[in-house]
């Protein structure tokens, strides 16, 4: 059994099941999830994968509190662990038990990571298509929506397949207001977004922009541009998968600093999209994110 521990909001919980799920994969076992975050009264994120076509199974408290009793070790510690017992002829049950805790040390890519044991509890966030790039049909699969679309957002499907669609998101809400999140984070300005449009418009004829944002007011007020826009703004936050369905639907990208528009982008099965992401994902911290975009995509 492996179980995933979920936090933070939909992009988030996407990266850390498909990592979880490419483990299973590898251990031929089920998949859980940890979901006890988000009962938490100071964590102000829900559970978001129930949308999906996923393994939804839900580890219970008992599950979780056997992994937790366990001792955590780095990456490092636990293959060195693993190979002195190897050597030792000890069973590798016992380094199943002692070991089962696997912590993301850092923020790329770590290829260690196939080497997790079974029955190991996975705490970390995972950005990074390496982790299950090479189940990603199983993936895309199961992050279908399972809900039929309202008849606004399925207007607005029919024009994203009747124009040379461009999805733009703008994420500002948390990033700006936030008091831990917005010095973290940052978020994208202007002049990126006129960057990436410039460029968009340079290669697609005639583009069609639809416009997804949580602060759709600021949108109006300072995105101003010569081709025709949709902003979409009708679902919120409860239907935010609705949001993600609709960027995936998209012939193109231009994603925030977000893992959720990471997904919108990803999702997208246009061989010939062209995804434009920022370079910098973080303003005040100092994270390798070489691993974060696909190497297929634009980064300004």
């Amino acid at each position: 059994m492996i179980i995933v521990r979920l936090t933070c909001g939909l992009g988030n919980q996407m990266f850390q099941y498909a990592a979880g799920r490419r483990l299973a994969e590898i251990h031929s076992t089920l998949l859980k999830l940890d979901i006890s975050r988000f009962e938490d009264i100071r964590e102000y994120r829900s559970y978001a994968l129930n949308c999906f076509h996923i393994w939804e199974h839900i580890a219970t408290p008992q599950e979780i509190e056997i992994f937790k009793q366990r001792k955590s070790k780095p990456m490092g510690q636990r293959l060195k662990s693993l190979l002195y017992r190897s050597k030792a002829d000890r069973k590798f049950s016992e380094f199943q038990f002692e070991d089962s805790i696997l912590q993301e040390q850092h923020f790329h890519f770590d290829p260690n990571f196939f080497q997790a044991p079974n029955n190991v509890y996975l705490d970390g966030y995972w950005q990074s298509e390496k982790y299950f790039r090479d189940i990603q049909d199983i993936i895309r699969r199961e992050f279908t929506v399972k809900y039929p679309q309202d008849p606004k957002s399925q207007h607005i499907a029919e024009l994203i397949g009747k124009t040379n669609s461009v999805s733009i998101h703008i994420r500002r809400g948390d990033y700006v207001e936030h008091p831990t999140i917005a010095p973290k984070h940052g978020f994208c300005d202007l002049d990126y977004y006129d960057r990436a449009i410039s460029y968009i418009s340079d290669r697609v004829s005639q583009p069609h922009f639809f416009i997804f944002s949580d602060d759709p007011h600021w949108v109006k007020e300072n995105l101003h541009l010569k081709f025709p826009i949709i902003i979409v703004d009708h679902n919120g936050s409860t239907r935010n998968y609705e949001d993600l369905r609709l960027m995936s639907l998209c012939q193109h990208q231009i994603i925030a600093n977000s893992s959720f528009s990471w997904w919108g982008a990803w999702l997208n099965s246009n061989p010939e999209k062209i995804v434009i992401a920022p370079v910098k994902w973080f303003s005040g911290i100092d994270y390798d994110t070489s691993d974060l975009v696909p190497d297929n995509w634009l980064r300004m």
